[in-house]
């Protein structure tokens, strides 16, 4: 089913054109009849005017200048299997047999309608006759006049019960309008004033359902704040004692490994915290005023040894670029791309990091001469624990596959849009980042 308002509309037309139909059918076979009767009693009306003309002329024949016309009617009048008088000299035989009553009959390329009335009186027998296919015909014109109008009115009412189904199904468009602007993070029950009966147990669904989802996210989030949280004291109490033993036994693979993977599972944890830092009703209330080009210039700064260890050259382009977010978030986003950058750009490679400010839009580039990635692995990328080929990355780095993840994240809350692509300049890995000037909190 497309449309509910077609559905209604075309089964409610479809039901009183049926229904205009049989009654107009019914009509029709009842006014037949009724005008058969009419015109049976016109006939016998016809036959006793006749009858009393003619007893008016004390039974002289009566002499017809000329012939009447016989397009519809025709009579005779007969004494004992005598013609004494006829509406056409084309008829010498009775036009019907002198029995009392109706019966129809073919002559003069037509079919008849013949009443015979037997005057006690004047021993007369009376013909009167009317074409039948004049009879329906006027029968028709009359039915006709009184139905093309009702057929006549059906696309009106086809447009008339379109906008009172459409007014009537008014209150589901606002249920969908309030649920269009609902944001991606606002699961609070949906308040509609004036729903119809109708209505009310559908927006109780979807806000028993809403209810169940905010649960369900609060529980997740939760478990995993405060699993993320639980694991920094273990974390930390391995951490000392490897700086323990290092102090105690020399250094070799097993020991590097041991630490790497240490490292590892405590940057997992910060990410973690930071991705559930980042939530929405979290950030949104604390948007203010930034400039992206400096949170830009400081960030590269202030992470400026990573990029020194590979010897490699950053470049920050641009000019100061205000727009509305929250600085925390903004920085983890610039932090990662940087982070990301720095690790798969081999060493004295080459970083781009350009910031433009446009009328409706501020955007933040990052290009690097890396490997780069495949277009068909895109839209993966900004999954959870995500990483391109696995562990098993060609450039050995180890990650936890949220980088990208939390950026995501973080262009959600800010409404921006996310471009990724080749560089043309450094034939790497470009992603761009399009934040909006005015957006809605």
């Amino acid at each position: 089913m497309k449309s509910i308002r077609f559905f209604l509309v075309i089964t409610t037309l479809s039901t009183l054109t049926l229904v205009i139909f049989l009654s107009a059918l019914n009509g029709y076979q009842k006014s037949i009849a009724k005008a058969e009767a009419l015109f049976d009693m016109e006939l016998i009306n016809k036959a006793h005017l006749l009858a009393m003309t003619f007893h008016g002329f004390k039974k002289k024949p009566i002499t017809l200048k000329k012939e009447l016309n016989t397009d519809h009617f025709i009579f005779q009048i007969w004494h004992k299997k005598k013609l004494l008088q006829t509406s056409t000299a084309r008829l010498k035989k009775p036009i019907s047999p002198f029995i009392s009553g109706f019966s129809e009959k073919n002559f003069l390329n037509y079919r008849w309608r013949v009443y015979s009335y037997y005057s006690d009186q004047l021993k007369v027998w009376i013909l009167t006759a009317e074409r039948v296919d004049i009879r329906y015909i006027l029968a028709e014109q009359i039915i006709l006049k009184v139905i093309i109008p009702v057929i006549v009115i059906i696309p009106l009412l086809g447009l008339l019960i379109w906008g009172i189904i459409s007014y009537g199904l008014r209150p589901l468009n606002e249920l969908a309008k309030a649920l269009t602007v609902k944001q991606m993070s606002d699961l609070s029950p949906l308040i509609l004033t004036q729903q119809p009966l109708e209505i009310i147990p559908l927006t109780q669904a979807i806000n028993h359902l809403l209810k169940r989802l905010e649960n369900a996210f609060q529980r997740e989030k939760n478990f995993t704040s405060d699993a993320a949280h639980e694991l920094r004291t273990p974390l930390s109490a391995i951490k000392i004692h490897l700086y323990n033993l290092s102090q105690q036994m020399p250094e070799n693979l097993h020991f590097k490994q041991l630490q790497m993977a240490v490292e590892r599972m405590e940057h997992l944890v910060e990410q973690i915290l930071d991705l559930n830092r980042t939530s929405s009703e979290q950030a949104r209330n604390q948007f203010i005023t930034l400039d992206l080009y400096q949170i830009s210039q400081d960030m590269i700064a202030r992470d400026y040894i990573q990029f020194d260890k590979k010897q490699l050259q950053i470049s920050l382009l641009g000019d100061s670029a205000p727009f509305k977010g929250d600085l925390f978030a903004i920085e983890l986003l610039i932090q990662n791309l940087l982070s990301n950058a720095a690790k798969y750009t081999p060493c004295k490679g080459t970083i781009l990091v350009t910031i433009e400010n446009h009328q409706n839009q501020v955007s933040f580039k990052i290009e690097d001469s890396g490997i780069g990635v495949k277009a068909s692995e895109y839209t993966r990328l900004f999954d959870r624990f995500y990483r391109v080929k696995g562990d098993c990355h060609p450039t050995e780095i180890s990650g936890c596959g949220l980088g990208l993840a939390i950026v995501k994240q973080i262009a959600l809350l800010h409404q921006a849009d996310i471009i990724l692509d080749q560089s043309p300049s450094l034939k790497g890995f470009l992603i761009q980042i399009n934040f909006k000037k005015g957006i809605n909190l």
